[in-house]
């Protein structure tokens, strides 16, 4: 997908059975966070459902509903300078959104760490892939798909994207 430019998604993942589905949501909704929420709820998963959206070369969003639960994690605090899901991400997470002037030279991740643990990717893992900063985020969330399980699915729903 990255070799002809990037292309701004959305994207549930879910169990249904015995394996991982994903699919393509609204790209619209890589614009707002509470109606990327409403999608995800509408979506009946064992074990809940996954969002995942990315936008431009910049960051992605990743979005857990578990029942009542809702987890949320952003690869760039930076991003929320430039877009509105960044920016609505930060507002859910009640984190003060950065200045313009602040020294903003690195990739910092935020928000529930932990969002994938019980599916085998701990804190750790999701912060090296999210600091790679050779990786373009549909890169990084094949790399958290391939360690949870539910890479080939993403990929056959993005490759429905050229």
């Amino acid at each position: 997908m990255t070799d002809d430019g990037t292309t701004d998604f959305a994207v549930v993942v879910f169990r249904e059975e015995s394996s991982w589905e994903a699919e393509l949501l609204p790209v619209a909704l890589t614009e707002d966070l509470d109606g990327f929420i409403h999608a995800l709820r509408q979506i009946p998963g064992m074990g809940g459902t996954i969002g995942l959206a990315a936008v431009g070369d910049d960051f992605f969003a990743a979005v857990r509903v578990l029942g009542e639960d809702v987890m949320v994690f952003l690869s760039d605090v930076t991003a929320s300078l430039d877009w509105p899901l960044a920016r609505q991400v930060l507002e859910y997470l009640e984190i003060d959104i950065p200045d313009e002037d602040d020294d903003l030279d690195q990739v910092l991740p935020v928000g529930d760490m932990s969002i994938f643990a019980d599916l085998g990717m701990d804190e750790m893992e999701l912060g090296a892939i999210s600091g790679d900063l050779e990786a373009y985020p549909d890169e990084m969330l094949l790399s958290i798909g391939e360690k949870i399980g539910f890479a080939v699915s993403l990929e056959r729903a993005l490759d429905s994207l050229v």
